[in-house]
């Protein structure tokens, strides 16, 4: 039987979760490392950002994302809630995955839709419990429908798989 989470070192699990987010953000990182290429070889919406802007957001999201995930554990947080933040920082991986290093922006865009409901998901059973939890998962949910976006106007800007 485990301890129940007040028992645990919440310092350690901050460390567990920043490890966490920290592994998908390395490996999608490898993944992406044709991004710049791939940015430039595509026509863009006018309301595209610049291609430098997306690394320190991305260290931003994935940090409070680490935190929100912490937050949610230190309220015993329910088996559902994790498993929806794991579903989609699997998801979260795998666009980046599909979109960058598969070059594929329309199985691409299926994955991101499916992130974008899995964070709503994910923010529904985190308010269950934590509000704090929750509401910091809104800039996520945020920067992923604009990405979201994108995806969909590259697709229709330009000739793509």
């Amino acid at each position: 039987m485990t301890a129940p989470t007040h028992r645990r070192n919440p310092w350690l699990m901050l460390a567990v979760f920043f490890g966490l987010v920290s592994v998908v953000a390395l490996i999608g990182g490898l993944a992406a490392t044709s991004a710049p290429d791939a940015y430039t070889r595509y026509t863009m919406p006018s309301w595209a950002p610049p291609a430098d802007l997306f690394s320190p957001v991305w260290t931003v999201l994935y940090a409070v994302l680490a935190v929100a995930g912490w937050t949610y554990w230190r309220t015993d947080g329910e088996n559902q809630g994790f498993a929806a933040y794991g579903i989609g920082l699997l998801f979260n991986l795998m666009w980046i995955s599909l979109f960058f290093a598969g070059g594929s922006t329309r199985v691409a865009c299926v994955d991101i839709i499916l992130l974008d409901l899995t964070v709503v998901i994910t923010i529904g059973l985190f308010y269950r419990r934590s509000r704090v939890a929750a509401l910091l998962l809104l800039p996520y949910l945020a920067w992923l429908l604009y990405t979201t976006a994108l995806n969909v106007a590259i697709i229709a800007l330009n000739d793509t798989p």
